[in-house]
């Protein structure tokens, strides 16, 4: 019998070990790869919408200030002392309403005297016409001289000039007299009054008594690029353009809403835009003089493609979006956004109606690749995700909780 040499024999018995302790290694690797996949789950995670087609307003939007249609600035027309304010400042008053009343003492006696000015030079007038007929009469050559005839016709014709003055005086005085009661000129809301009562009213003076504006219906005047006149002449020509006023750059339901009223006839030079003025019902008062609001000019209501204005993103080579496909990997595809409106938009190539594309988990997605769908308080709430990943680990065999635990029971033993 030949022995064995001692040296090959302890030889191959290390090789087995070595072997075995590999193939252990290997395994756990394998399991601990699989354990952490369950719980990140075939790929990246990512929120996702449609492309769809929808009715989407086209929309030029502008900053614009409010302005009344009809504003007056109330002035005495004589001068007198101020006897009575019958208005309230901030009150709402109707065309012919009492606004104030001047001391008229002076301007009746100013009446009387030309009234009776008017009956004198009357009764005289009356009487030179009577002598004109009678003259008529006579024999003139015979029985009164022709100039004497001519005396008689001059002077009526006199009287009858001062009898016009008279009246005309007469007129003068009484609308000197009505203007002792200062009216509005128009409807609308009164302004600061600047006087008081006893005050001395100069008809020379530049200052006004009081403002009105006309609050209702009110002008919204804004400005827009010279590039949306055509668009705004060729849909203003097919049906009045609806305009929309906000208060607030964040206000979702308008304030109020008219109906573009003025386009104005020539293009601002020194700024490139037109002027552009929208009539608003102004029922609520909501809109003031003077006030700034945003102004939403509906030009036309298509139908159009649109997707979730998260999905878009953009690099040096335009915009992009990232379709998720029906095995569920992801494809970079490039498309054309032609505007934006709200949380929509606008795409005129590049996808079709029915579309997946990833609204949320952009940076996570490689063309190509899986991505695996995740509702959408996965990405957006963190306590969400983290329920998720502890009962991936219940449920998974050989989860790192109870490894966990072993290892616990071993040091334990």
């Amino acid at each position: 019998m030949i022995p064995v040499p001692t040296r090959s024999v302890s030889s191959m018995s290390v090789l087995r070990v070595a072997t075995a302790a590999l193939l252990v290694a290997v395994a756990g690797c394998s399991k601990s790869g699989s354990g952490s996949g369950g719980r990140g789950g075939g790929g990246a995670p990512v929120l996702v919408g449609k492309a769809e087609r929808k009715v989407v307003p086209l929309v030029i939007d502008a900053v614009g200030t409010v302005e009344p249609i009809r504003a007056a600035s109330v002035r005495a027309q004589i001068t007198g002392t101020l006897l009575r304010i019958a208005i309230r400042e901030g009150q709402d008053v109707a065309e012919g309403d009492l606004l104030f009343e001047i001391d008229p003492r002076p301007f009746e006696s100013t009446l009387r005297s030309a009234l009776a000015d008017q009956k004198r030079i009357q009764v005289q007038f009356e009487n030179a016409r009577a002598q004109v007929e009678r003259y008529k009469r006579l024999d003139v050559g015979r029985m009164v001289s022709q100039e004497e005839a001519q005396q008689v016709q001059d002077a009526a014709r006199a009287l009858e000039a001062q009898a016009a003055a008279a009246a005309a005086a007469v007129e003068s005085a009484r609308l000197q007299l009505s203007y002792c009661s200062v009216r509005a000129p128009i409807a609308g809301r009164t302004g600061n009054i600047s006087v008081h009562e006893g005050d001395l009213i100069r008809s020379s003076e530049a200052g006004n008594l009081v403002t009105i504006n006309q609050l209702n219906p009110i002008y919204v005047t804004f400005g827009v690029a010279q590039q949306y006149l055509p668009a705004i002449a060729r849909y203003r020509a097919e049906h009045p353009l609806a305009v929309e006023i906000r208060l607030g750059s964040t206000e979702e339901t308008p304030a109020a809403s008219g109906e573009l009223t003025f386009v104005d006839n020539a293009v601002d030079t020194t700024t490139g835009t037109i002027r552009l003025k929208a009539t608003i019902a102004n029922e609520q008062q909501r809109l003031w003089p003077g006030q700034f609001a945003t102004v939403a000019v509906r030009l036309a209501a298509p139908e159009v493609l649109t997707v979730p204005a998260s999905a878009v993103q953009s690099d040096q080579a335009g915009q992009h979006v990232f379709v998720v496909k029906t095995d569920s990997t992801a494809e970079f595809r490039k498309i054309v956004v032609e505007r934006t409106f709200n949380d929509d938009a606008v795409v005129t190539a590049g996808l079709e109606a029915g579309d997946t594309v990833v609204t949320d988990g952009q940076l996570r997605v490689i063309s190509g690749r899986p991505v695996q769908v995740k509702p959408a308080d996965i990405l957006t709430n963190p306590t969400a995700a983290g329920r998720e990943g502890v009962a991936a680990d219940k449920a998974g065999p050989g989860s790192g909780q109870g490894k966990q635990q072993k290892k616990k029971s071993s040091q334990g033993s």
